[in-house]
């Protein structure tokens, strides 16, 4: 996807998404970059309101339907972090923060720009399969470095550094094909009182373990015992698909499930499966 520019007229995509970059706005707003930098150099203003926190339902601009909600939240409409995300949290907290983006999956010797956002931290250096291509550091009211890279398949490494000292490593794989199911909850337990809810990030790995982030697979769910599911969804503006079904596709090579105790006082399990239970993953969720 080529990122298209705040300041010139805005195309579009063909797969309805706006670039990763922060460089796109609604046309009444500013990109959180550009609103922050204006915030930091003015001390006459204390604070700044987002529009909005989270992705919601309604308004989908820049793109009509089949869009359904908006785009420029911190956090998408499943409750995924976007990268710009990490440009408030290494702003905002005192949480050593590392955050690099794109992903590492494109075609041969295309050219990428590499993006990193930090925080206590001098110095951020990039490497391409073990091969430094230079250190960059934040100037002036800069809130991100960058690099433009020709793809290689391989490794992208970020590292961060304050005093010649290693803060953080951030690494970056070019991922396979499909091959692993990973289950992650926000907790290990849910109360049995109908109303307590426990989320389930699923991501689409490959058989290394990486993230594959073209993964569009279609993703069965089944629950059985104390649980039942309440929604699912994967964060894409222009997916129609229910949010109360017992399946979903991923998007990005993620998406969630959403689980809430039925009265039973029984252990939930939960079951995903990708492609008629060619990969399969299970996990427990126990009642308080």
């Amino acid at each position: 996807m080529v990122p298209s520019a705040h300041n010139v007229p805005f195309d579009g995509n063909d797969d309805f998404t706006v670039s990763a970059y922060d460089q796109v706005s609604a046309y009444w707003g500013a990109t959180h970059e550009e609103n922050w930098k204006t915030v930091k150099s003015l001390d006459y203003i204390s604070g700044m309101f987002i529009w909005t926190g989270f992705d919601y339902l309604g308004e989908p601009i820049p793109y009509p339907y089949p869009a359904r909600s908006s785009y420029f939240g911190v956090v998408d409409l499943s409750g995924l972090p976007k990268d710009v995300y990490y440009m408030y949290q290494s702003e905002w907290t005192n949480k050593d923060v590392l955050h690099v983006f794109p992903h590492w999956n494109w075609e041969a010797g295309q050219d990428v720009d590499v993006w990193a956002y930090y925080n206590n931290a001098d110095e951020v250096e990039l490497f391409l399969n073990g091969k430094s291509l230079g250190v960059r550091s934040k100037q002036n009211d800069d809130l991100h470095v960058s690099w433009r890279v020709p793809f290689q398949s391989g490794t992208i490494k970020a590292v961060s550094r304050k005093g010649g000292e290693v803060v953080l490593e951030k690494e970056i794989h070019t991922a396979g094909t499909p091959s692993k199911i990973e289950l992650v909850t926000d907790k290990k337990s849910i109360k049995n009182d109908n109303y307590d809810l426990v989320y389930v990030t699923v991501n689409v790995l490959d058989e290394n373990e990486n993230l594959v982030p073209e993964a569009n697979n279609l993703i069965k769910f089944e629950v059985t015992g104390g649980g039942e599911i309440v929604g699912v969804d994967n964060g894409c503006q222009a997916n129609l698909s229910s949010f109360k079904a017992s399946e979903i596709k991923a998007y990005n090579g993620k998406c969630i499930v959403i689980i809430k105790s039925n009265g039973k006082e029984e252990i939930i399990n939960l079951v995903a499966s990708i492609d008629g239970n060619r990969i399969v993953a299970s996990m427990d969720i126990k009642i308080e």
